[in-house]
């Protein structure tokens, strides 16, 4: 364990910042590893690129948020949306507020965990998953125990990536992101052409325009695209974590919230899911073990990387029956940015733990730094340990990943409606008050949040199939770590003597401390 004047190293302008929150988006990756959990939603396939708009701005609405508490908090550290949660309250006027600082914090920074821990886990499930679809490719097909090693193993060695330190991590980073655009626009450019120059070659395409694809055809179907969608953009919110590591924090991390998200979601994923909907048609073809074919969008739900069945058919297409060679190479780009991903993500959790553990409101372990890197070391293995176990659960089916995948989700819209909901308390009332910034914007992506979290339960648990199944298994494990997390508050309160709701001397002492 480090000493007491262990710290984190300051090394990141907005480069390291931005590219870093760039890892977590990925752009490229979600479309291979997510198509077909949006393309399996039962009635609700063909509102995908809506219902990533819709998260796009519900997105953007919280990033704003964000930006604006990372340029008022630049002491935050590790912290965070942790220290942000605690700050909307204590630095209230009147002390009946500040008492809620605690609880703020606390439900936040849980809250928090149920994204940041379980996020890697998937990410780490959508790895195995992509070996197994390239090994099948190579007709080495790969029994489960063997996609469960697989995703133990990938674990393993971000974990040990992770342990050295944040500017490793950033290089990495910054390769990684340069290869994913650049692949990005060669797929969705050859997708594109192969939809414009070939309007015979397929009797039936799953969109029969361009404007359908942009088009919402139902409410309800839309938000629930939304709900899944959130994953391929949650991650500009990271770079609020890394202000104990950033040199200049109050400039450049509400920069690197917004730039990351621009770059990412704006540009990339509109642009390349636009793509890859235009070129789908009944030629990309699924067999099952059975023998049961089915093409179109139902082949792209059945396929384990329906993007990876795409690239095949319009490289075959258009690059002289190379098809498979430029799968092969797109592939690559994926597991990268997969790569990149996990280790941001994994950066991004152990930093928001370690905050929390030295306000001792999570185990004291977390908050260990290794005395060479500074890096809080046991927390990254432990998040390894854990997202090798849900990596494994991952792998078993789609339901399981669409389950865990939408646990992170639930957390996610509770995280970010939270910070919207601090940004508000925190500015009201100042002089620095802004009625746009400070009120329309935070009041709007709460209600977002709110809604997007809303849709996960109802639309999810009324849509039979994979939807219903993967909604019920994400509120079991949703109402677990509730239940741990409320007992953990009230044994640790009792055990330090603490009160979860402090009197209102009580926060007004704890306000003057703290300043």
């Amino acid at each position: 364990m480090a000493d007491e004047k262990t710290t984190m190293k300051k090394t990141l302008g907005l480069t390291g910042v931005t590219v870093n929150a760039m890892a977590l988006i990925a752009p490229g990756a979600f479309l291979w590893i997510t198509y077909q959990l949006q393309a399996s939603n039962t009635g609700g396939a063909t509102d995908m690129w809506s219902g990533i708009l819709a998260a796009l701005i519900v997105a953007f609405l919280t990033a704003y948020s964000f930006s604006q508490m990372a340029r008022r908090y630049p002491d935050a550290g590790a912290g965070g949306s942790y220290y942000f949660a605690e700050r909307a309250f204590l630095d209230r006027e009147k002390a009946s507020h500040k008492r809620f600082a605690r609880l703020a914090k606390f439900v936040t920074g849980w809250a928090a965990h149920l994204y940041y821990w379980v996020y890697p886990g998937v990410m780490v499930a959508m790895m195995a998953t992509l070996v197994t679809y390239i090994c099948g490719e190579f007709n080495v097909p790969l029994s489960v125990p063997v996609q469960i090693l697989i995703a133990v193993s990938f674990a393993l060695f971000v974990g040990f990536i992770a342990v050295r330190g944040i500017t490793g991590s950033t290089n990495v980073a910054i390769a990684i992101n340069v290869v994913q655009l650049v692949s990005l626009i060669g797929f969705s450019v050859l997708a594109i052409l192969f939809r414009v120059e070939n309007p015979l070659h397929a009797t039936h395409w799953a969109y029969p325009s361009a404007s359908s694809i942009l088009i919402p055809h139902n409410l309800s179907a839309m938000l629930f695209q939304s709900t899944i969608a959130i994953l391929i953009l949650v991650g500009f919110e990271s770079s609020t974590s890394l202000a104990g590591e950033a040199i200049n924090p109050k400039r450049d991390i509400p920069r690197g919230v917004i730039l990351s998200l621009v770059i990412q979601g704006l540009f990339a994923y509109l642009f390349e899911y636009f793509a890859a909907n235009y070129a789908v048609s009944n030629k990309l073809v699924y067999v099952g073990a059975d023998g049961t074919k089915v093409t179109g969008m139902a082949a792209a739900a059945a396929s384990g990387a329906p993007i990876g069945d795409l690239t095949k058919l319009i490289g075959n297409a258009m690059l002289g029956g190379n098809g498979f060679a430029l799968m092969i190479v797109v592939a690559i780009t994926v597991a990268l940015a997969v790569l990149g991903t996990t280790l941001a993500a994994i950066n991004t959790g152990v930093r928001v733990s370690f905050a929390i553990a030295q306000d001792k409101e999570m185990p004291g372990v977390l908050g260990a730094l290794h005395p060479r890197h500074a890096t809080p070391h046991i927390g990254v293995w432990l998040l390894v340990l854990v997202s090798a176990v849900i990596g494994s659960v991952g792998v078993l089916s789609v339901t399981a990943l669409t389950g865990i995948t939408l646990v992170s989700n639930i957390g996610t819209f509770a995280l970010y409606g939270l910070i919207c909901f601090f940004t508000f308390v925190t500015f009201i009332g100042r002089s620095e008050f802004h009625s746009v910034k400070h009120a329309v914007v935070p009041i709007l992506g709460l209600l977002g949040n709110i809604a997007m979290l809303i849709a996960v339960v109802l639309i999810g648990l009324g849509t039979p199939g994979v939807s219903q199944d993967a909604t019920k298994m994400a509120l079991y494990i949703t109402g677990g770590w509730t239940l741990v997390s409320v007992g953990y508050l009230v044994l640790n309160s009792r055990k330090a003597g603490r009160a979860i709701l402090p009197s209102v001397a009580s926060a007004e002492q704890l306000s003057g401390a703290n300043k």
